[in-house]
């Protein structure tokens, strides 16, 4: 089973969208596979991260700004803004597909592990998610 989900954003951070994937899972009917999440885009991210703490979230935020910052004098792609280019970089380094098991017909993710759209514009928008469930 194959399916799209559009996440929309307010912005550049980590947008949990567990819901909304627990939600295909449930609908698959699968009880024992695995979930593909891929992200159609090159200047976003996926993510599996705490989802207790928000400082979490927002530390892991901070430390990617200062690792890729905006207006860098090696960027030569510069056309779409100050945030285009860090927000390829930021894609490359981090992940754009995640793999989850399924187990007893839900995601096994631990206690304290949501998904995330991990954001690196700082435009309004909305990503496209495709979502593999597979036995």
């Amino acid at each position: 089973m194959i399916t799209t989900l559009s996440i929309s954003v307010s912005g550049q951070g980590l947008h949990a969208f567990t819901s909304k994937v627990n939600t295909v899972v449930s609908n698959s009917g699968v009880q024992e596979g695995l979930c593909t999440l891929f992200v159609k885009h090159t200047s976003a991210s996926l993510l599996i991260q705490e989802n207790y703490d928000p400082s979490a979230q927002h530390d892991l935020e901070r430390w990617l700004n200062r690792l890729v910052p905006e207006r860098d004098s090696l960027y030569t792609h510069t056309l779409e803004g100050d945030d285009d280019m860090p927000a390829h970089i930021k894609a490359a380094l981090t992940a754009t597909s995640l793999s989850i098991p399924i187990v007893d017909g839900k995601l096994a993710l631990g206690t304290w592990q949501g998904i995330y759209l991990w954001e690196h514009r700082r435009m309004a928008c909305a990503r496209n998610i495709v979502v593999h469930i597979g036995v």
